[in-house]
C-alpha cells in the first residue's frame, strides 16, 4: 500500500471535506452522543438525505433540525457515524484536521516522555479510529473506520511536518491495520510499510528501560505503551525481592523490576516469540542473569508453582483482555477471578501484588468485585497502596466510555487474621 505523499502536500488548507448529506437522529436518541460520546448507532438514525459515499464527511441534526456535528458515515457498520466535531462554525477542512493533530502532539509534550509515546488515540483525541503510536523516529498506525482510512495520507503527511517542525525526522511509518474489528467496517485486514521499507526492529527507551520493538510481528503495534507508568510504579517496589510477572509479552515489567534492583525475576508469556524478545530486551539491559523467561500457560505453570511450594515477594499480572464483548463478560469475570486467586497463592505474607485488567467492558467496579472476592476464597487481606489507570498518551475522554479500559492495583497482601 503505497501513498504519494508528494502528492497531497499542496492540498487547500480550507477546502471544506464534507459533503452536503444530513442524518437527522429519531426522536429521543443518540443519548450516548449528547452525553459526550462520539458513536451514532444504525437504529438511532431517521434518515439520510442527501449523496454521499461511505466514508464521506457529513451534516447531523437533531429530530428538530438542531445542529449536531460533523461526522463520518458508513452503511456498512453498525457504528453508523462517528463524530468529528460539533460545531457549525468549524467546518471539516484540512486546516481543523491539522489543528486537531497539532493539539494531540501539544498535549504530549506537556504530559509525557514523547521519544516513544501514543500520539493519537482515536476518540480521545477526536480522531475517530486512528490510533498512532511512535517508537522514537518510526510511526506506527493503526486504521479502524473507513472514514479516518480515507483521509490516512493526508493525516500522516501532516504529522509528519508538526513533528519536522520540532526538528523530529520520521524514517519510517509501518501499519498494523490488521485487527478483526476492520471487517465490521468493511475493510480489509492489512499489514505493511507505508512508504519505503526501513528496519522493523526499533530500540526505545522507557523508564531507562531499554527494549527491541517489532513493529512488524509484536502485537498490537509492537509494545504496550498504555503501561508505562504503572511500570515505573511497581518497579520501585521489586529492590532487593524475588519477582513473578504473568503475562510477560516482551518483559516490559519482568525488566523494571530487574532494572530497579530484583533479587531474581522470572518472566512468563504462552508465546515463544515473545519470551524470545524479553529474552533479548534481558541481555540489552545486562540483566540476563535476574531476569529469566519461561514460555508455559499461566494458567498451568501458577498451578505447578503452588505444587513446588513456591513463594514471590511481588506477583504481577498483566494478562490479556479476557473479554471483548459485553455477551462474553461473565465468562471473563471466571478468568479474573481464577488468575487472582492463583495469583494471591504465590505472594509472600507481606508481599507486594500487581493486577490489572485492559478490557473497556471489565469496569472498575465489576474488576474490584472480582478481586475482593478472589481474596477471600483464598483468605489473604489486600492493603491498597494505589489504583491506577492507563499512561497519560491514552488520555481519558469523559463521556467517552470506551476511552477508559485500564484499570490497575497495587496491593500488600497479608494472611486473613
Amino acid at each position: 500500500m503505497e501513498f504519494i505523499f508528494d502528492q497531497i502536500e499542496h492540498i487547500d488548507e480550507n477546502m471544506d471535506l464534507a459533503v452536503d448529506a444530513v442524518a437527522t437522529i429519531r426522536k429521543g436518541e443518540a443519548r450516548a452522543l449528547k452525553a459526550g460520546g462520539q458513536w451514532i448507532y444504525d437504529n438511532e438514525i431517521e434518515s439520510v438525505m442527501g449523496s454521499f459515499q461511505d466514508g464521506d464527511i457529513i451534516h447531523v441534526h437533531d429530530f428538530d433540525g438542531y445542529f449536531l456535528g460533523y461526522g463520518f458515515i458508513n452503511s456498512a457498520s453498525k457504528i453508523r457515524i462517528r463524530m468529528l466535531s460539533r460545531r457549525k462554525e468549524h467546518p471539516i477542512t484540512p486546516a481543523f484536521l491539522r489543528k486537531r493533530l497539532q493539539d494531540a502532539w501539544k498535549y504530549r509534550k506537556e504530559t509525557i516522555d514523547t521519544s516513544s509515546c501514543r500520539l493519537v488515540f482515536g476518540e480521545a483525541d477526536f480522531l475517530p479510529g486512528l490510533t498512532i503510536d511512535k517508537f522514537e523516529d518510526v510511526l506506527v498506525v493503526e486504521s479502524l473506520a473507513l472514514g479516518t482510512e480515507k483521509l490516512k495520507p493526508l493525516l500522516l503527511t501532516q504529522l509528519k511536518q508538526i513533528l519536522a517542525e520540532d526538528g523530529i525526522k520520521i524514517r519510517g511509518i509501518y501499519e498494523r491495520s490488521d485487527a478483526k474489528v476492520r471487517t465490521l467496517e468493511g475493510l480489509e485486514r492489512y499489514k505493511g510499510f507505508i512508504g519505503p521499507e526501513f528496519d522493523t526492529k526499533v530500540e526505545i527507551v522507557e523508564n531507562g528501560v531499554h527494549y527491541y520493538v517489532d513493529v512488524k510481528d509484536g502485537q498490537k503495534t509492537g509494545f504496550f505503551l498504555d503501561q508505562k507508568g504503572n511500570r515505573a510504579a511497581i518497579g520501585h517496589l521489586c529492590k532487593g525481592k524475588s519477582v513473578l510477572d504473568c503475562f510477560t509479552h516482551t518483559g516490559s515489567f519482568a525488566l523494571n523490576a530487574a532494572c530497579n534492583g530484583a533479587k531474581s525475576v522470572i518472566g512468563v508469556d504462552a508465546s515463544q516469540l515473545g519470551v524470545d524478545q524479553a529474552t533479548e530486551n534481558a541481555s540489552l539491559n545486562h540483566v540476563e542473569d535476574i531476569a529469566k523467561f519461561v514460555c508455559a500457560d499461566i494458567f498451568d505453570y501458577l498451578p505447578s508453582l503452588e505444587a513446588e511450594g513456591k513463594k514471590f515477594d511481588v506477583v504481577i499480572l498483566d494478562p490479556p483482555a479476557f473479554t471483548k464483548s459485553r455477551q462474553a463478560t461473565k465468562n471473563a469475570i471466571k478468568g479474573y477471578r481464577e488468575i487472582n486467586m492463583r495469583g494471591l497463592k504465590l505472594v509472600e505474607n507481606g508481599g507486594y501484588f500487581a493486577t490489572c485488567s485492559c478490557s473497556h467492558f471489565m469496569t472498575q467496579e465489576l474488576f474490584t468485585q472480582t478481586i475482593k472476592e478472589a481474596a477471600k476464597a483464598v483468605h489473604k487481606r489486600l492493603r491498597q497502596i494505589e489504583f491506577r489507570t492507563q499512561s497519560w498518551d491514552h488520555p481519558i475522554l469523559w463521556g467517552d466510555a470506551e476511552s477508559y479500559y485500564l484499570k490497575f492495583y497495587i496491593f500488600q497482601v497479608v494472611e486473613d487474621l
